[in-house]
């Protein structure tokens, strides 16, 4: 397979190949999970951390039932349960969690490049499970093979992302997987709400989201971050509703095919309405299914080396 790599960081530090070969190991996982006993032994005596010092439920609970599937042990570490609060480093507790002998480290933290601090520090692997505004690469793989899965390829779609790109993980490790791929993306979003220089990014920017919907393919819709609000980066929620919000009615504007995804959690009556959040446009329980079956095919493809170096 086309993966050697010890760690998994970033979007950026993958090759078309690399993203290729964890999407076609995701979709065989995925039928793991169509079997009646959704369990396999393929990561017995792997012993994983999932250090989450950032609120997480869904990417949490995602990996846990990932590693539970496939036999793993599992010591799950947040920021309330630990010795940060008494003043312990991130690496203190990464190095403490190695000398356990823990094999995989799966990371969420709020400051950006934390997961490629402790991969330099650390034998063990490390996943990237969201660093700040930075990247969530598990998250983007997810949403890649979702995209494959509906559309039976990558390359030619239109994409639009809508919403807080400028504070999205989820927005920039999905552009740069996109743009592996002949693929044709577009952001659209209040400019307070847009990265300060958008030169270099290849993407085309809108602020009309009436224009900027018609002949899309997929229209990925993210979440409003409500406790930036205070920020006064937008004017109001009723004002971004009735300029950003996708409702059944702004649906009409385009294609009648179009796709519609979310990362999760949703604000309903915000940035999506109920109607087309659970409407036939949407695949953002698919999301969720093979949100899984891409976390169970990076600690497959993880789990080769750290094998390897326990012969």
């Amino acid at each position: 397979m086309n993966f050697k790599k010890k760690d998994l960081l970033g979007i950026a530090e993958l090759s078309p190949k690399e993203i290729t070969a964890i999407i076609d190991t995701a979709f065989s996982m995925k039928e793991i999970l169509e079997r009646p006993i959704k369990k396999v032994p393929t990561l017995t005596g792997i012993t994983i951390a999932n250090l989450f010092f950032e609120p997480s439920t869904r990417t949490l609970n995602s990996f846990q039932l990932a590693e539970r599937r496939m036999s793993a042990d599992i010591v799950s570490i947040s920021s309330s349960n630990s010795s940060v609060l008494k003043g312990e480093t991130l690496l203190d507790t990464a190095r403490n969690i190695q000398a356990m002998k823990v094999d995989m480290v799966v990371l969420r933290h709020s400051m950006p490049g934390a997961s490629h601090f402790l991969a330099k520090k650390l034998d063990a692997s490390v996943i990237n499970a969201g660093d700040g505004a930075h990247e969530h690469p598990t998250q983007a793989l997810l949403d890649i093979m979702s995209i494959k899965e509906r559309f039976n390829k990558i390359d030619g779609l239109n994409v639009l992302i809508v919403g807080d790109i400028a504070h999205s993980r989820v927005a920039r490790s999905l552009i740069l997987a996109l743009k592996k791929s002949k693929t044709n993306v577009s952001v659209c979003a209040p400019p307070t709400l847009l990265p300060y220089k958008m030169d270099g990014w290849d993407i085309n920017t809108y602020y009309n989201l009436d224009d900027a919907i018609k002949g899309q393919d997929l229209i990925y819709v993210l979440r409003i971050q409500l406790e930036r609000q205070s920020k006064g980066l937008f004017p109001g929620i009723r004002e971004y509703i009735k300029l950003y919000g996708i409702n059944p009615e702004r649906l009409k504007m385009a294609k009648k095919d179009v796709v519609i995804m979310h990362p999760g959690p949703i604000n309903r009556g915000i940035e999506l309405s109920s109607k087309v959040a659970d409407g036939h446009h949407s695949i953002i329980l698919n999301q969720v299914t093979n949100g899984v079956a891409v976390r169970m095919a990076v600690l497959y493809l993880l789990s080769r080396k750290v094998r390897k170096e326990k012969v």
